[in-house]
């Protein structure tokens, strides 16, 4: 089964495109101070080796963006920049080329200095992802629709993407982001109905690494499914390199990404004949890094074990003297227990040259 995306306009993050059928990007953020090059250089690498398309970097002050220049030399994939309330930040940010900016419009201070940033936004051809979030909806638009917070989220997200289309801007990218999954949902529904802009849709505030990446997966998950969305984020309170597993996870599952190794593995119950929850932690870490596009499969036990090992590219059906290892549904070797993880990398690396 395929799903269907809905038709939306084609913009470019750095060289990144973005709607009208491309790729669904995978984005995260540093949580480094953007001030510490080193720090922040190297955790963009990171990212960047777990898969990461785009990343933001918070740009709070100048000296901030005083370092943009050096962080963005030395890394490779396209950077945006995340403007808290200066609207003289944002002008410095695209004169020093980033790829993007992210703005909430309410938070800027007026008319007038949205105006300069379009100005500038146009001249560079630099993108604008408009950024909604309930905190900073304009107290009328609340007062319009009175405990509706979904429908204020709709309506300052058009009012303010408007208010850029009017100033000439071509490139923009919307996001409406609640820390609630159903409002998030029914957001990014609404919008999409009115709107032919590529969307970046995440949930905001999602939580911790357990809770964060449910909740995101729930919300982003149904709105993938009915062809919304254009770019991702998992926002979790974790390390990023967290997020981009999760976003690289869930587009796999999804059929949304043909890259990258699911490992799948067998609940624990009393017949596993070896701790599979390490194993699998163990090689779905190990093999985080790789492109290629494959199923492994580890199994506990020789009840359900060879049938789902034999289905999968690659796979291990556990019994009390160690694993048979399934190579395209063919037996290849046995294994034994110290030895499974070691061999199921070793497999994955050959079979992903």
């Amino acid at each position: 089964m395929t799903i269907d995306r809905n038709s939306t306009k084609r913009i470019y993050v750095g060289n990144v495109p973005i709607g009208d059928g491309a790729p669904i990007s995978i984005q995260s953020m540093t949580n480094t101070s953007t001030k510490d090059v080193v720090s922040t250089i190297r955790q963009i690498h990171s990212l960047e080796e777990a898969g990461c398309d785009i990343v933001r970097v918070s740009l709070p002050d100048i000296k901030s963006l005083h370092a943009l220049p050096e962080i963005k030399k030395e890394v490779n994939i396209p950077i945006i920049a995340d403007i808290h309330f200066d609207y003289k930040i944002a002008i410095g940010a695209m004169e020093a080329g980033v790829g993007g900016i992210r703005i909430n419009p309410g938070n800027i201070g007026g008319e007038r200095k949205l105006s300069e940033i379009a100005k500038v936004a146009i001249e560079r051809k630099t993108p604008i992802r408009v950024g909604v979030n309930l905190g900073s909806i304009k107290r009328a638009i609340f007062n319009k629709f009175g405990h509706d917070s979904t429908s204020a989220l709709i309506e300052s997200a058009r009012q303010d993407v408007s208010m850029f289309e009017d100033m000439g801007v071509e490139a923009i990218k919307v996001s409406l982001k609640s820390s609630d999954v159903i409002e998030t949902i029914n957001a990014y529904r609404g919008f999409a109905k009115i709107s032919s802009w590529p969307l970046h849709i995440g949930v905001t505030e999602a939580g911790t690494l357990f809770s964060g990446a449910i909740r995101s997966s729930i919300a982003l998950g149904v709105l993938l499914f009915e062809g919304i969305g254009d770019t991702i984020r998992i926002s979790l309170s974790a390390d990023p390199v967290k997020e981009v597993i999760a976003g690289k996870i869930l587009l796999e599952s999804m059929g949304l990404k043909d890259e990258g190794i699911r490992v799948i593995a067998c609940p624990m119950c009393a017949r596993a004949n070896a701790d599979i929850a390490s194993i699998a932690s163990e090689v779905e870490e190990a093999t985080s890094g790789i492109k290629t596009h494959m199923i492994v499969a580890i199994m506990g036990c020789v009840v359900n074990g060879p049938g789902e090992a034999r289905q999968a590219d690659i796979g291990i059906a556990c019994d009390k003297n160690g694993a048979v290892m399934f190579v395209h549904g063919k037996p290849i070797r046995r294994v034994e227990t110290s030895e499974i993880v070691r061999s199921l990398i070793e497999q994955v690396k050959r079979e992903s040259r």
